[in-house]
């Protein structure tokens, strides 16, 4: 008996320290350290209403938004990941194929040798909510033509959501499409 009771006194102890102490303590160093981040990276639109998430890309299809990147798993964050195909694997060039032929679709005044490769390539989690600046810069013609815009105007919008290298070093320029195309939509919506 008093074997059972040892056991059930440490199980209860370390499911105490484990599942409840402990998360706690980091829910709580996280709250305070990066409460943004901690919260999912929220992002609200302009009645304040939550429409995304700084870290987890969309699939945006109108022709007067900014497009991302190709996720093969439809930016569905219940399980990130890729098919790792290889150059030689025919799936990749068939996607990559797809995505071309979208792209002549959907771009036709862009030739396709100006086609960045981020826009036909998944990213290694399928969530990636980044596209370069040459990217977007190449999108500017059909969203401009779409929405009115004047071209000046939209590159300015991409300039100003441009995110350097992490710590001056690291990655490279990036563009969040989301917080693009909210400045997009607030445009259209002040005319």
């Amino acid at each position: 008996m008093r074997i059972i009771w040892v056991t059930l006194r440490t199980t209860f102890t370390v499911a105490i320290v484990c599942c409840l102490i402990y998360n706690i303590a980091v829910w709580a160093v996280a709250q305070s350290a990066a409460p943004d981040k901690a919260d999912g990276s929220l992002i609200e639109n302009a009645e304040g209403q939550v429409v995304g998430s700084r870290l987890i890309g969309q699939n945006f299809t109108d022709p007067g938004y900014f497009h991302g990147r190709v996720s093969s798993i439809d930016y569905d964050a219940n399980g990130s990941g890729t098919p790792n195909y290889a150059p030689s694997n025919p799936e990749l060039l068939k996607r990559t194929q797809e995505s071309v032929t979208s792209w002549q679709a959907e771009n036709p005044g862009v030739p396709v040798s100006e086609l960045p490769i981020d826009l036909v390539t998944n990213s290694g989690s399928g969530l990636d909510p980044h596209i370069s600046p040459e990217a977007a810069q190449a999108q500017v013609p059909r969203v401009s033509a779409a929405t009115g815009l004047p071209a000046e105007e939209l590159e300015r919008m991409i300039e100003d959501n441009t995110q350097g290298r992490s710590l001056g070093l690291f990655g490279e320029p990036a563009v969040n499409v989301l917080e693009l195309n909210l400045d997009v939509q607030a445009a259209v919506e002040a005319r």
